[in-house]
């Protein structure tokens, strides 16, 4: 297969046409360390495979080709990885992070699949899964091919794949594949912040009260609690197992884990002068490392809206939890609900994808959503919600996606931590004043869009630019 090699023109998609993406959509229970290069990759394999039922006994052998982003910094988000296990059926959801390796050596020693039900066929993962780093295709950089052979060679099936960020997925020719999707005609819809406003002011709601009856059109209320509960255990699950784990992260950079050791060392501090002003912004460092250290290990996390931006939310939802007087189970679910209002504005008018338009998506997406959510959880009004949600995406604008050598580490996992720090500044300003202001999150939201289209690609997921190709690798 291929294609002309070209820029990317990256797609204005109005949530005029779709329902805004509901709480379980936008954040997913999976596994590090990339929601767009390893969790997208592996659901669109899973999903391939799934629809050759009919033929399965015809199958003798899978291949897998990866393009653009995925091919270029594939090896360091182990897409190829992911991809061989979805062929097996393995889901990010579901797949244990404990026994993903094991799982892959399996398939590695015995060039064997066993797909659908316990059918086996030939796969030899360094045969089989190529990487095209010619070719951009103009819906994505984050493209992937799969095809399915026969005993005389002959392609039964073949597909084209794109994971469009946040675990997000697409099938060329068939739209968006999203597990569970919500109706088109939700009770209250909007396709921008300025509605979104607008029906608050009009029914007298707050935004995580629109954003509750949204989802109300797919689940029983207390479901959707539920689900949020479930989320934020999830996410504060993750904060105390890297704070309490040691060793080095995966990968060439011999990074060294440090969420633990800046935990003790804030909490250390704190006993001794009695919590300084400056402790919590250290807690919340330390919340932000050690989710994003989850990550890069391949550990369980939930997208944030990403992986890659992982430990914004989840730091200043902790934040609000240990340190906010008041703070409530009710206040967190107010927290992600206005979240994911915000959330879906972005992804839908912009994107939340860091090979789309650079790690403004994603770290800028993140802090923006969080600003929000906290501003909610503390009684903000709708104004001053919208405020601190564009505030903290303002501040991302022109950020770059520059891995070195194509891992989530650096300078992922330290953009995490003042990503967060940036969403409680922006929730505190915007709170202080009375939501009044000269610029709109749509502005905003528009802004990024139009300087990811702007930013060369090197720049976006690429590893061939930024800190990428001016730190050396250890």
């Amino acid at each position: 297969m291929s294609a002309v090699r070209q820029e990317l023109a990256t797609p204005h998609i109005n949530l005029r046409s779709q329902a805004p993406p509901s709480i379980v959509s936008l954040f997913k229970i999976g596994i590090g360390p990339s929601s767009s290069h390893t969790m997208g990759p592996m659901t669109a394999a899973a999903e391939f495979a799934e629809s050759l039922q009919p033929v399965r006994d015809k199958i003798r052998r899978f291949s897998a080709t990866v393009f653009g982003s995925l091919a270029w910094t594939g090896k360091g988000h182990g897409t190829d990885r992911a991809i061989a296990l979805g062929f097996e059926g393995c889901r990010p959801e579901n797949l244990d992070p404990a026994n993903a390796e094991k799982k892959f050596q399996e398939i590695l020693s015995g060039k064997k699949l066993q797909i659908l039900d316990g059918h086996l066929i030939d796969f030899d993962f360094f045969r089989d899964i190529r990487f095209d780093f010619d070719t951009v295709m103009d819906r994505h950089p984050n493209a992937m091919s799969f095809a399915a052979f026969d005993d005389t060679n002959s392609c039964i099936a073949h597909e084209t794949w794109f994971s469009i960020g946040g675990g997000f997925v697409e099938k060329r020719g068939a739209g968006k594949s999203e597990a569970p999707q919500i109706p088109q005609n939700v009770p209250l819809p909007y396709s921008t912040s300025e509605e979104l406003l607008a029906i608050g002011l009009r029914h007298q709601l707050r935004i995580s009260e629109i954003v509750l009856r949204n989802e109300g059109h797919s689940r029983p209320r207390d479901s959707t609690l539920g689900q949020i509960d479930r989320l934020s255990a999830a996410m504060f699950d993750c904060i105390e197992r890297g704070l309490s784990t040691n060793g080095q992260l995966p990968g060439t950079l011999r990074v060294q884990r440090r969420a633990k050791y800046l935990f003790d060392k804030v909490q250390n501090s704190a006993k001794r002068d009695n919590m300084s002003p400056l402790d919590a912004m250290g807690y919340v460092s330390a919340f932000a490392i050690a989710v994003n250290e989850e990550n890069a290990a391949g550990g369980r996390v939930v997208t944030a809206p990403t992986n890659g931006a992982a430990g914004v939310f989840p730091a200043v939802l902790r934040f609000y939890r240990d340190f906010w007087t008041g703070a409530s189970r009710t206040g967190i679910h107010d927290f992600f609900l206005a979240a994911t209002a915000i959330g879906g504005l972005i992804k839908a008018n912009a994107s939340i994808s860091g090979a789309e338009v650079g790690c403004q998506g994603e770290v800028g997406s993140a802090a923006a959503m969080a600003a929000a959510g906290l501003t909610a959880a503390a009684g903000g009004t709708n104004e001053q919600v919208e405020q601190a949600a564009e505030i903290a995406l303002e501040h991302h604008l022109g950020m770059t996606c520059d891995p070195v050598a194509g891992l989530v580490q650096i300078p992922c996992i330290e953009r995490n931590a003042f990503g967060a720090v940036k969403a409680i500044n922006a929730a505190k300003l915007s709170l202080l004043g009375d939501g009044i202001h000269r610029v709109s999150l749509d502005q905003v939201i528009e802004t990024m869009r139009q300087t990811g289209a702007d930013m060369q690609s090197k720049y976006r997921e690429t590893s061939r630019g930024g800190l990428a190709v001016n730190v050396p690798e250890c």
